[in-house]
């Protein structure tokens, strides 16, 4: 039978090759007294390193030595020392044959090992198709084999025989669940499934196809469209349990198989693993279009009050001109009363009374243009709502919490398209601005104000969806309160008492410093005068002679052509086997394909502009890599490679310790054309556009990065970074710019153990939250709030713990939750009692940044770092002038990942090399000091050619 090729070289290597670092020789080539004794029984030295080296190599890797193998003199040199001999007296071992064989059976005997073959093994098989179930990754199935033979003493057998073994095995638990599948699949249902394949919405577009075009609009059309694709998958009429017990990693990956076969390739597969597919890509598209027809929605909903905000701005621009004409006549005829009056004249004449009565009139009429309400305006959408609307409350299952009975009242009138439907107001607000509008009964500006509550009830979780990733009910995310218990990730105590406690006599402690160091003068960088805070901006603190060391050490740099650096950097680290076959699940064996791949998502070219540039493939050699292999958790998993592998270069350690971070927003302007609708945020202009949200390391590397709009905040997504990352780097301090804070936020990172340090450009308004504002000093009083709502935290400190271990399993993603909890009415508990722990926290933090000048330098140097990377970004992403031009917010953010790689691959060269540069220097006699040090970045980039062609070595382009 042919070998099947599962597993990367590298992979083999570092399964099954002897050890040669330090730390895997002393924790598993250690010999053992009772080893000695089975050594020294051996009369000659050969023989005796020759069975230390079969007994060592039985423990780990766990396989038997193979004839002619080389031995690392690593290996040979540990094992010799023990037993007190030279290295090289392995060169007789088994020179008769039988001796090595003699040596094995002993080994068996006198330490229980046995071979991969008979009961055991079949053992070993059944048990192996069950992890075959539950493992992700072919290499994670070949681990966990390795694995348990090393835990049952079973010799491995040879490589082959592994990846043969763990691939026929993946292949039967795939045909097992897609068996399990299919067989809940009745065969009216399975009709259905063939008509999608079958019926053509275009010549070259089947309906299977169409369906999972989903993508997020900002009109009714889209909306409509998006509605067309859902009513059509709700008439097939899915089994709710369909899915039941299947693990969500096989129907993530059923789901990805759907989104990039065609109808023609389905047609070719066999009939369990269609229907499993169609299945699986029905139900999750269900709730993935329902998503988007709630986003879509609420963007309508925002056009709807930007354009009814402009109308009421140009109203009070165009009436600017009859209020200065207004003011001027009233001016006259005030004088002229006056006048009058201080000579005693009639006023009759004088007043003009139908002239006055004219600019009663136009003052009424400025007055209320003056003070015009954009609500007047928002029934201008009443048309684009009704276009979608009933629709949309049709097929949506939306449920809805007790306190929003009165809004789902009013969904249901909107729904049932009543002609006379009861115009209740009862889902405002009482301070609510359209009790004033609504009096007036407006059929249609009621609708409107429904669909805009509509909007903020999804964004709070007052209305949910059944079937939904974004918008589920929130409670049934949040894990039982019965794991709060174990989780190891919160640092706070279980019992509120002992956090308060704590709090108060940090606050306490704080407070007095503050108010001390206040009348003394002595805060660094700033004073408290007359119950007002000054704050001094930061000076930069950069030594002497760091500018002429960077200079010096980047003169030194070579110079290398991107492919190079590519080139280099899977050579030493591998992050190409992270990106793997969808059929197959084996690494990618065509590595330049790959990288051309990468080079043109992380340059900004696109594969065809690549495909001209190169000299090794064509546009749909690439397209095939890219369709096959190029998924979000490869990305992230080959990041996550290059991020380890630059923290344990040398120069690293210069920078920091990898525990300390910085998150910040980048903009990157769209095409306003294409399913991918990028929003306008003013403040980086009149064109469209989207923010890429990097996470980056002390050490300079981004590791974790996500595509978000450009009008939200940056503060829900500052935890994601954090908790959902591959690269397991243990933050400690976290820092951010004035956009990235929120109560909720420092709450949150204070319960899961991360120092949150915002460096906030209007600290000075900020004010402080006390448990006790009576006992404040007199020079601090003007900078305190209010006081901490104490019962609130202690009514429901078990619901806040639920919420912080939910998002440390990774249950739910902590943008997700935050802006629903910005969203809550303020009357909702849980979104208060967390802003008043965040408000301890805050409180807490701006009297440490105010007492702690190194807190501010080291926020200033993390942000710093942050910052740069914009700029290496900006000079990586030459293609297309800088602007994404893709068509979906899937190639987009593809993009964005593909340039967040590529900045970390240079980093590590750049680190690489730096390190060598001073290695070398010091062999010469040149101390660079570390302070020094500290400030040479491994951003630099005038070095490295990035534009051009993008030429491979010929020698690999024989075998790709």
């Amino acid at each position: 039978m042919a070998h099947r090729t599962i597993l990367s070289e590298r992979q083999r290597a570092i399964l099954f090759d002897l050890p040669t670092d330090e730390l895997t020789l002393v924790q598993h080539y250690t010999l053992a007294d009772e080893d000695l004794e089975q050594i020294a029984e051996r009369r000659r030295s050969e023989n005796k390193i020759g069975f230390a080296l079969q007994l060592c190599a039985l423990r780990y890797p766990g396989r038997l030595l193979m004839s002619g193998e080389v031995i690392p003199l690593e290996v040979l040199t540990f094992l010799a020392v023990q037993i007190g001999i030279k290295a090289s007296d392995l060169v007789g071992y088994a020179v008769r044959r039988q001796t090595r064989h003699e040596h094995i059976d002993t080994i068996r005997k006198q330490y229980g090992y046995k071979n991969f073959s008979g009961r055991g093994a079949s053992e070993l098989k059944r048990w192996l198709l069950k992890q075959a179930m539950d493992a992700r990754t072919n290499l994670e199935l070949v681990q966990r084999l390795v694995t348990k033979c090393r835990l049952t003493k079973t010799i491995l057998p040879a490589i082959s025989t592994i990846e043969r073994l763990c691939a026929d095995t993946l292949v039967e638990a795939e045909r097992q669940t897609e068996t399990a599948i299919t067989a809940r699949i009745e065969k009216s249902l399975r009709k259905k499934l063939d008509k999608l394949l079958n019926q053509m919405v275009t010549d070259q577009l089947s309906r299977f196809v169409w369906l999972r075009q989903i993508e997020v609009g900002s009109n009714s059309r889209k909306a409509n469209n998006l509605l067309d694709r859902l009513e059509r998958l709700q008439k097939l009429d899915m089994p709710d349990n369909i899915l039941e017990d299947i693990p969500l990693h096989q129907v993530k990956r059923l789901r990805q198989h759907g989104e990039r076969y065609f109808a023609n390739e389905l047609r070719d597969l066999s009939e369990d693993r269609r229907y499993a597919i169609m299945a699986v890509c029905g139900i999750e598209w269900q709730a993935k279009i329902a998503d988007a027809v709630v986003e879509t929605h609420e963007r309508i909903v925002n056009k709807t009050w930007g354009e009814a905000k402009r109308l009421a701005q140009k109203q009070v621009e165009d009436a600017k001109a009859n209020v200065q004409q207004t003011l001027v006549a009233f001016k006259d005829l005030g004088a002229s009363l006056l006048d009058a009056h201080s000579v005693n004249r009639p006023l009759e004449p004088v007043v003009g009374w139908e002239k006055l009565e004219g600019l009663v009139a136009t003052a009424t009429k400025l007055t209320d243009t003056m003070a015009a309400d954009p609500i007047v305006h928002v029934v201008n959408g009443h048309n684009r709502f009704r276009r979608y609307a009933p629709r949309m409350l049709t097929a949506l299952d939306i449920q809805a919490v007790p306190v929003c009975k009165p809004l789902f009242s009013a969904i249901e009138a909107i729904r049932s398209k009543a002609v006379n439907p009861i115009l209740s107001t009862e889902f405002l607000g009482k301070s609510s601005k359209w009790h004033r509008h609504l009096k007036t009964s407006d059929p249609k500006l009621w609708e409107v104000a429904v669909m805009c509550h509509i909007k903020d009830a999804f964004r709070s979780g007052d209305l949910w969806l059944s079937r939904s990733r974004q918008y589920a009910d929130l409670k049934n995310t949040l894990v039982p309160a019965i794991a709060v218990p174990t989780s190891s990730r919160l640092v706070v105590p279980l019992d509120v008492d002992g956090w308060l406690s704590d709090r108060k006599a940090q606050m306490a402690s704080n407070i007095e410093a503050l108010a001390k160091r206040s009348s003394e003068g002595t805060l660094p960088h700033g004073a408290i005068e007359n119950g007002h805070l000054n704050i001094e901006r930061l000076s930069a603190d950069v030594p002497e002679g760091a500018g002429r060391l960077v200079l010096d050490l980047y003169d030194q740099m070579p110079e290398a052509r991107i492919t190079d650096i590519m080139l280099e950097a899977d050579k030493n680290i591998g992050f190409t086997d992270t990106f793997t076959s969808f059929q197959t699940g084996a690494p990618c064996r065509d590595k330049l394909g790959l990288m051309n791949v990468l080079l043109a998502e992380g340059l900004n070219l696109g594969l065809r502009k690549m495909s001209e540039a190169s000299n090794s493939h064509s546009y749909w050699q690439l397209l095939r890599i890219s369709q096959w292999h190029i998924v979000d958790d490869a990305i992230n998993r080959a990041l996550a490679m290059v991020v380890e592998a630059q923290r344990n270069i040398p120069m690293a350690s210069v920078w920091g310790l990898g525990d300390t971070a910085s998150s910040d927003g980048q903009f990157f302007p769209t095409t306003r054309q294409g399913e991918a609708m990028n929003l306008i945020n003013a403040k980086y202009g009149n064109d469209p556009g989207l923010k890429a949200y990097t996470h980056v390391s002390d050490q300079f590397a981004p590791f974790a990065t996500q595509t978000i709009p450009a009008t939200v905040s940056e503060a829900p997504y500052i935890l994601d970074g954090l908790l959902m990352n591959e690269t397991g780097l243990r933050i400690k301090e976290q820092y951010t710019d004035t956009g990235g804070f929120t109560d909720h936020v420092f709450a949150l990172t204070a319960l899961l153990g991360f120092q949150f340090i915002p460096r906030i450009r209007d600290l000075p308004s900020k004010r402080l939250y006390l448990f006790d504002p009576v006992q404040t000093p007199k020079n601090l009083i003007g900078l305190v709030g209010g006081k901490v709502r104490e019962g609130l935290i202690r009514d429901n400190w078990s619901d806040l713990l639920r919420v912080a271990v939910t998002l440390s399993d990774g249950g739910l993603p902590p943008s997700q939750l935050l802006r629903k909890l910005a969203s809550y009415p303020r009357q909702h508990e849980l979104a208060v009692a967390l802003r008043e722990v965040g408000r301890v926290e805050r409180t807490l933090f701006m009297t440490r940044w105010l007492l702690d000048s190194d807190l501010q330098r080291r926020a200033q140097v993390g942000l710093n770092k942050g910052e740069a990377h914009h700029a290496l970004k900006n000079a990586i992403r030459i293609g297309r002038q800088g602007e994404i031009r893709d068509r979906t917010s899937q190639a987009q953010r593809f993009r964005i990942a593909g340039l967040n790689l590529l900045t970390a691959i240079i980093i590590y060269w750049n680190t690489k090399q730096l390190s060598e540069i001073v290695t070398n220097r010091r062999k010469r006699g040149i101390i660079d000091p570390e302070n020094l040090l500290s400030h040479v970045s491994p951003l630099g980039w005038s070095h490295i050619l990035l534009t051009g062609e993008y030429r491979w070595p010929k020698k690999l382009l024989k075998n790709p």
